[in-house]
């Protein structure tokens, strides 16, 4: 397997079982969608150039995200994966929001960073609006918070926004980039 990034045939077996038991668990996230037809497009992606998307799958799993599908689109005819876990991911917290800001620490360093971390596993982190949208399937970071892709105006100036649930009402904040805390990390999104 080497570098590339690909899953042997038991990691997408289990995988693959893991993904269809949280799928028949939730069916309030995906009303409408039938198992069969998202495992055919899972299958599809086997042994081909798409098989990347399994591996980021498998990498949003491994991290604690709880991918589960959120939605269908057909004009691209992709299913729409979202981490889905009740807090933010813990394998992706303590970081800060991107490389620029893990640069600008001198001191303190976080491991990594949202925006890096995102593009290693091939997922796209959540914006606000994606991020509102999850909290209707479900009530998430009630105790966590995660960050959100900021607009380019607002991390011009050294910022980046993150969003929380408490007092039953989505928050949306500031910080600067270069901040991080051991609750919070991100949530991503994945079209397969």
């Amino acid at each position: 397997m080497g570098n590339k990034k690909e899953l042997s045939a038991e990691q997408r077996k289990e995988l693959f079982k893991i993904l269809k038991m949280r799928f028949e668990k939730n069916t309030t996230r995906h009303k409408g969608i039938e198992w069969v037809k998202v495992q055919t497009k899972l299958d599809a992606n086997i042994n081909n150039d798409r098989d990347e998307k399994l591996w980021s799958l498998n990498q949003m799993e491994e991290t604690g995200g709880e991918p589960d599908v959120v939605g269908y689109d057909k004009k691209t005819d992709e299913y729409i994966f979202y981490d889905c876990s009740s807090e933010s991911p813990l394998g992706r917290r303590s970081i800060c929001y991107d490389k620029e800001a893990l640069e600008l620490r001198k001191e303190n360093k976080p491991k990594n960073s949202a925006i890096n971390m995102a593009n290693f596993m091939g997922i796209e982190i959540l914006n606000e609006e994606q991020y509102r949208e999850l909290q209707k399937l479900g009530n998430i970071d009630m105790k966590t918070s995660s960050w959100v892709k900021t607009p380019v105006e607002i991390r011009k100036l050294g910022g980046a926004i993150f969003c929380d649930r408490r007092y039953n009402t989505i928050f949306v904040y500031h910080n600067g980039a270069e901040s991080y805390y051991a609750a919070r990390g991100f949530r991503g999104s994945l079209r397969v």
